[in-house]
């Protein structure tokens, strides 16, 4: 039996949907299978986002910024949108769920890590429901 699906989306791939794919991959083991992918992607993961997933130990460089239209006719149990309404367009989804999160790529230091706690937390929550 294949695992339930999660795919997170934002406008550029590069900081909120790489870093709750991350943690989907971190505390989602043998639970389900996470993919990221952004609307218009900026084709780099950010290197700040690789700094602080750094700090708790994880390596974000392993990660590639993807198109959302790889996943085209993909299904999925979760589709998260990362707060970028209508630039998201919809996926096949069992369920689709709207995290109002800022992206941080110009936030300080100690809000990014708000913003990459607030992901962990919200990924943690979503995967206890499933």
């Amino acid at each position: 039996m294949s695992l339930p699906r999660l795919l997170f989306v934002c406008i550029e791939n590069s900081n909120r949907s790489q870093m709750a794919e991350a943690f989907a991959k971190i505390h989602g083991v043998g639970k389900v299978e996470a993919f990221s992918s952004g609307s218009k992607p900026s084709g780099k993961v950010n290197p700040r986002a690789v700094q602080f997933m750094a700090e708790l130990g994880y390596d974000l460089t392993t990660h590639e910024s993807k198109s959302l239209e790889s996943f085209n006719g993909t299904e999925v149990a979760v589709a998260v949108t990362m707060g970028c309404g209508d630039y998201c367009p919809l996926v096949q989804a069992a369920q689709r769920v709207d995290w109002n999160i800022p992206d941080p790529k110009d936030l300080p230091d100690d809000e990014f890590r708000k913003v990459r706690d607030s992901i962990e937390a919200k990924v943690k929550e979503l995967i206890a429901g499933i």
